[in-house]
């Protein structure tokens, strides 16, 4: 009994020797081959010559070189020319000198280094391999080459593991339509995607970009920008600003998020929203959440308003130039100007004929005129005010005083400015009239009240000097102390103080008419016309 006892433990014992010895031996850096091998125990012996097809082992990888000192106690060597490594059938190194320490599984490369994993190859003249981590970093420039993209820099490390390329000082990133430039980067050569993390610019034929945060794929253009993201596109003739932007170039189409900013240089119109959508193949845009169009092309500013703003651009047939920009808006407009302001429902502006349009129970200002009726169309002149018609339900006030008001009303009036100032105005269909003549010492003379088919205002420094009536009339001039009261205010006649926009920040403060005070819309008179949005396409 005692005899099978011993046997049995004299058999565990060897057990757990041979697992040692397994384990042991995948720590150990094996010589699989070299033609030959000599060493002096005098100058160096701890040292192994080898030359001619040397051949390492260190578990699963495969190390090559045409020579080698092998320290098999350190369980180290330096390998020289035609150095090799090979890990699998994923990881391929080369150079032209290798040190490898087998105890930390760390290769330091030298000259000529590529670092080669499926599809990625990485160029440098310095490298070290932690095959531990499966990291490898280079800190005398490197560069790094995927199917379609180029990444240089003058440090940085890659894992293979992951396939993560982290650059930093002088990034370039270089592909076949864009180049992206920073200062630290961290690039995915699987998935082909940057992550960017500083101040990094990223330019094409079609935009720049400028972005301290977000994510941008290399194939599909398709990135993520944060942190107050700019895109400059033809040119720098537009530029979108925003808080955040979502930009797909494949697509064509960019959505900025909070506080979003449009600048058109060339037609000196600036966009403002807490959205826009823009779509660069029919070169259009919708801005909404507290939206703002500044149109700066003259002196003053004007600031305008609305719920939702839509830009339009359309093309001749080749689609090569510009033909016409719309620019419309929907519902609660408020515009404002020192020497204009404005409320509509709707308005459109054409750069064509340089036109504003407003629709729906509009009124503009002027100093102390007003002018309002059911659609005003205002004619530019380098953003200056040339003409305006009103079509339906015309009517022309002007302030003298809190009680006195020279008033015009009729069908249809067409008003004409001279230097920004009125000029004269044109009035027909059922006119009517009142207005207070002045003497010299600009003292009211009386109230005159008319009614006739047509007539034409003149005007000097902004007040009615003189009235022309044309064709058949019926008119009484009223003594001051004499007024018929029911004479002194049109039918119609309204001073709407309490809506007219006070400053900038006021267009985005809604005070509409009250019910009672809306105009009935003519039956001809159309709302603002929505843009054909696949015709006329950007090439």
């Amino acid at each position: 009994m005692l005899m099978l006892v011993n046997t049995v433990m004299y058999a565990q014992q060897d057990t757990v020797y041979a697992q040692q010895d397994t384990v042991a031996q995948e720590d150990y850096v094996y010589l699989l081959n070299s033609d030959v091998i000599s060493f002096n125990q005098y100058l160096n012996p701890d040292a192994q010559i080898l030359i001619g097809n040397v051949i390492f082992r260190h578990d699963s990888m495969y190390m090559y070189c045409d020579s080698a000192v092998f320290f098999q106690e350190a369980n180290s060597f330096n390998a020289y020319h035609n150095v090799r490594a090979e890990q699998g059938d994923t990881l391929f190194l080369y150079g032209d000198s290798l040190y490898y320490d087998g105890n930390t599984k760390l290769l330091r490369v030298r000259d000529n280094v590529r670092l080669e994993n499926r599809t990625m190859v990485l160029l440098t003249d310095s490298l070290n391999y932690d095959r531990n981590t499966n990291l490898g970093w280079f800190f005398d420039g490197g560069t790094l080459l995927d199917e379609e993209s180029t990444l240089i820099s003058e440090y940085g490390q890659f894992d293979t593991s992951v396939k993560l390329a982290t650059f930093t000082d002088g990034v370039s990133l270089e592909g076949p339509d864009y180049t992206l430039t920073t200062d630290t980067l961290v690039y995915s050569t699987d998935a082909h995607v940057a992550f960017i993390s500083c101040p990094t610019t990223i330019v094409s034929d079609e935009s720049t970009i400028n972005s301290s945060r977000g994510v941008f794929n290399t194939d599909t253009h398709y990135a993520v920008l944060l942190d107050r993201s700019v895109i400059d596109q033809n040119k720098g003739e537009s530029i979108m600003t925003g808080d955040s932007i979502i930009y797909d170039r494949n697509q064509g189409r960019m959505n900025g998020f909070g506080n979003v900013v449009i600048n058109n240089y060339k037609d000196k119109i600036d966009v403002l929203g807490e959205y826009v959508f823009y779509d660069q193949n029919i070169d259009s845009a919708v801005v909404t959440g507290k939206a703002l169009m500044i149109e700066y092309s003259q002196g003053d500013s004007l600031f305008m308003h609305a719920d939702t703003f839509r830009l339009k651009t359309f093309y001749d047939e080749a689609g090569d130039s510009v033909v016409e920009r719309h620019v419309r808006g929907f519902h609660k407009v408020r515009g404002y100007r020192p020497d204009l302001q404005m409320v509509a429902d709707s308005i459109q502006f054409s750069t064509k004929d340089s036109t504003l349009t407003l629709f729906d129970d509009p009124i503009i200002w002027s100093k102390g005129q007003q002018i309002l009726g059911e659609k005003i169309i205002c004619y530019l002149n380098d953003s200056t005010l040339d003409w305006v018609h009103v079509i339906g339900q015309a009517l022309f006030v002007e302030m003298l005083d809190t009680t006195n008001y020279n008033q015009i009303a009729g069908r249809e009036m067409k008003a004409f400015f001279k230097d920004g100032d009125i000029d004269h105005a044109d009035v027909n269909g059922n006119v009517l009239a009142v207005f207070y003549p002045e003497d010299e010492d600009s003292a009211f003379i009386g109230m005159n009240y008319t009614e006739a088919s047509m007539l034409t205002a003149y005007f000097e420094m902004r007040a009615v000097k003189r009235i022309v009536i044309i064709g058949q009339s019926n008119g009484t001039m009223y003594p001051m102390d004499q007024i018929d009261q029911k004479f002194r205010y049109l039918p119609n006649f309204n001073w709407f103080a309490r809506i007219r926009p006070l400053d900038a920040e006021d267009v985005f403060y809604w005070r509409g008419k009250n019910v009672e005070e809306k105009l009935k819309k003519s039956s001809s008179i159309r709302g603002v016309p929505m843009p054909t949005l696949n015709k006329n396409k950007k090439k």
